[in-house]
């Protein structure tokens, strides 16, 4: 096979010169005890324990490591319980309360470990140079402050679970550290596959992965001991252009469940892959938090309609709070709450319960007369303390808000007297979509999903978070649970540590060359024709095959035919798919992901559970009654042979949760 340049591959094109050396077909090699798949938290987190560990490291990372997964920061650390000064509760009620708040769709496993080990992970990462506390007294006297450690809590400021934190310094902190251990370090290479060692046609181990150079289109070849898998969750599956549809996210948007599709081909076990919610938060006019909605960053917020009208806040039971502060109190007979601002119809009364202002059925309360659009947060009216920890800390701080708070403070936004227009009322009162009524609220977008918002499915992991395969580790949004910036760091931390732990006792092995010719095929294959499919038409292709079949509702009719109508897709790919560049080939290969994590896991996983379910947000027109005792599990899928195999996992998954934790550890500790 001939690779040309630039402008060999564009003859005839007034295309610019690519800027990088291009040196497709050339194989980069690199051999270590542990490889990390993904360089945001939870990848960051593994490769720096492992490497403490005393392991060899490589962590590989389709952007940069400082800009990578949540690097664009954080506002809040939440569900740490031991030893958090002022926190009574345990670890194992809180993490049972949680499992049972999803109706037991949700992994205890990594929910006790965050839950567990999560206040120690925040003084490492403080340590290393990540801010945590208020040094500066710029809150002191706030109710949510504790005076002695100078830490500051957030949502529920009784039993104090969540903690404000200065997330955009995280990321630097953790780079830091992992340039210190001389941890491997390859930026701007994207996952393409896993290298397995196998017994026949059955995949038994992991033993390392290929990657894309997504500026040179060097293929990178690592072979490893152990790997974790740390990459991002599926995104984009159901909508194409986010300008277009005015879509903004907390994701980035060239997460596209690379480690996903490579986890599957390699056949590993997943489970909650039929969860999906209809598009709510995400189709938002402004960025990420840049509304004012009453919820997680903005709680607990005051919200006011077009007349100046105070929005009533009420609690889980529907009684009117008439002070501030009882809005961040557990309601009569709640033990805690996480956030608030969201009201959930699921049927159940646990840890998530609704505090928040009565926003419920939005458009009902404007028919009503009760409220007149549209509604506002009005900041001025808030206590100052809360005032700024809201706009100046904790917008500033979560995800991309660092630019919202700079472009509307440079706009002339001042919260000591303006209000913000809040969309609230374009998603309805399930916020981050914890209603299983989503579908039904005003301006909806039920045929447009999110692909498991909030709690994901994922890869199946035991208590050393390893999968079914052997040698492949799963942390953050790599593994069934995915969730937060917390739960990442602590569950990346804990997988590093246990895959060092196997690395140091497995033997050195390498993937087959017969697997590595035939990944260098699959991939540089789109360079093969200079004319073809681009991959956004490929893209619209699958968004819109989702949307038809694999939208609100589901059927056997409609699920069988995004099967057919994907077959016709990958032959799309195997026969007309095109790219001209490097950054245009690994592109199209993160769409040939998307299509695998839609219709080769979450339609069969849709098939496979035949029932409806309220927490997992799954309506099948033949089977209407919502979670039958019969399908309470988990619905589990992998591929064996291109052959979809089904089997279940009981719900409670990890229970009982502090024995098992405990029972899990080494004898003596990692390292030793």
């Amino acid at each position: 096979m001939s690779w040309g340049t630039w402008i060999d591959l564009n003859a005839g094109n007034d295309a610019m010169k690519w800027p990088y050396p291009i040196r497709y077909g050339q194989e980069d090699a690199v051999d270590v005890d542990v490889l990390v798949l993904g360089g945001g938290i939870a990848g960051c987190w593994a490769a720096i324990s492992a490497a403490e560990q005393g392991a060899k490291v490589a962590i590989l990372e389709r952007g940069s490591i400082l800009g990578s997964g949540a690097g664009t920061g954080c506002d809040h650390w939440q569900w740490a319980i031991t030893d958090v000064p002022g926190v009574s509760l345990s670890a194992e009620d809180f993490t049972q309360a949680l499992v049972d708040n999803h109706g037991g769709y949700n992994n205890g496993i990594s929910r006790y470990i965050q839950a567990r080990d999560g206040y120690e992970t925040l003084l490492e990462l403080e340590e290393m140079g990540g801010k945590v506390r208020d040094t500066e007294d710029t809150f002191k006297g706030a109710e949510f402050r504790d005076e002695q450690t100078k830490l500051l809590f957030a949502y529920d400021y009784e039993n104090r679970i969540v903690m404000r934190v200065w997330g955009m310094t995280f990321k630097r902190a953790l780079r830091s550290r992992l340039r210190r251990l001389g941890v491997d370090i390859h930026e701007r290479v994207a996952l393409t596959g896993l290298l397995t060692e196998r017994r026949g046609e059955d995949a038994t181990a992991v033993v390392g992965a290929t990657g894309l150079n997504v500026r040179t289109g060097a293929f990178n070849v690592f072979t490893a001991k152990a790997t974790v898998l740390c990459a991002a969750r599926p995104q984009r599956i159901w909508t194409y252009s986010t300008e277009l549809a005015g879509s903004c996210d907390l994701r980035m948007p060239g997460a596209m469940g690379g480690g996903y599709a490579a986890a599957w081909r390699a056949g590993t076990e997943f489970a909650m892959m039929e969860k999906s919610i209809p598009a709510g938060l995400s189709i938002n006019p402004s960025a990420p938090h840049g509304s004012g909605h009453p919820s997680n960053t903005w709680y607990p917020c005051t919200i006011v309609d077009a007349n100046g009208k105070e929005v009533p806040w009420v609690d889980r039971d529907g009684h009117t709070l008439e002070t501030f502060e009882e809005r961040c109190r557990p309601a009569p007979g709640q033990r805690f709450f996480i956030k608030g601002g969201g009201q959930s119809s699921l049927p159940h009364q646990g840890l998530r319960d609704y505090q928040g202002p009565r926003l419920t059925n939005v458009d009902t309360l404007v028919e009503k007369g009760e409220i007149e659009l549209p509604l506002y947060a009005d900041l001025p009216s808030l206590p100052a303390h809360e005032r700024r920890a809201i706009f100046g800390l904790m917008v500033g701080q979560e995800a991309k808000t660092k630019h919202t708070y700079a472009n509307y403070t440079h706009a002339g936004f001042d919260p000591d007297r303006d209000m913000l227009l809040s969309y609230q009322q374009l998603i309805g009162g399930g916020g981050y979509g914890t209603s299983a009524e989503g579908a039904k609220t005003v301006l909806g977008f039920p045929s447009i999903r999110n692909a498991h918002s909030g709690t994901t499915g994922g890869p199946v992991v035991d208590w050393n978070l390893r999968t079914n395969l052997e040698g492949l580790y799963a942390a953050g949004d790599g593994m069934l649970g995915g969730n937060d910036h917390s739960h990442a760091a602590t569950t990346g931390r804990y997988a590093g540590r246990r895959a060092a732990w196997f690395a140091r006792q497995a033997t050195a092995r390498s993937g087959s060359r017969e697997q590595i010719e035939a990944e260098k095929r699959r991939v540089y294959s789109p360079l093969q024709r200079k004319d073809g499919v681009h991959w956004k038409e490929l893209l619209a292709g699958i968004n819109k095959t989702m949307q038809a079949y694999c939208g609100a509702v589901k059927s056997e009719g409609l699920l069988r035919m995004a099967l057919e109508a994907g077959e016709d897709l990958k032959h799309v790919v195997d026969t007309e798919l095109a790219a001209v560049n490097p950054h245009d080939l690994a592109n199209a290969l993160s769409v040939v992901d998307i299509l695998t994590a839609g219709i080769d896991i979450i339609v069969p996983a849709c098939l496979a559970r035949r029932a409806s379910s309220a927490f997992l947000h799954f309506s099948r027109a033949e089977y209407p009654a919502m979670d039958p005792p019969e399908w309470q599990k988990f619905v589990t899928i992998r591929q064996e042979g291109g052959v979809v195999k089904q089997g279940e996992r009981p719900l409670n998954l990890g229970a009982p949760f502090e024995e098992n934790y405990l029972a899990h550890r080494p004898a003596a500790p990692i390292g030793a």
